[in-house]
């Protein structure tokens, strides 16, 4: 079993920057695969980018190359998700999530979830 709480998000102007954080409960967080998702209003929950368990293999959404990177602290049990040049289409709840195991890309990949925060891009 494991918790995930997001923090970080907010409102940004387009072209700046967030750092959004998830910290993550017991100690085995280090044998889970982790990722961020994000759901913009009336669509599908959609890849952001995702992380191995030692987090040497990333993968990233073509939209973000670039322009995110996603980072683990296995020993401070922390997934973080760095976000430059931000652009109003990144305008969504972002959500962290785990699965026991090998990388996945898929949201139905991941069983465990975090509540989600919300980052706002202005024009």
């Amino acid at each position: 079993q494991v918790q995930l709480v997001e923090s970080g998000g907010g409102l940004v102007q387009a072209g700046g920057s967030l750092r959004l954080s998830c910290a993550a409960s017991g100690r085995t967080f280090s044998t889970y695969a982790a990722g961020w998702f994000r759901q913009a209003p009336g669509k599908e929950r959609e890849l952001v980018a995702t992380i191995s368990r030692s987090g040497r293999l990333t993968n990233y959404a073509d939209s973000v190359k670039g322009r995110f990177t996603i980072s683990r602290d296995n020993a401070k049990n922390t997934v973080t998700l760095q976000m430059n040049t931000l652009k109003p289409e990144d305008t969504a709840v972002y959500y962290c999530a785990a699965r026991s195991g090998i990388l996945g890309n898929n949201p139905s990949d991941y069983n465990y979830w975090g509540h989600g925060t919300q980052v706002t891009v202005s024009s």
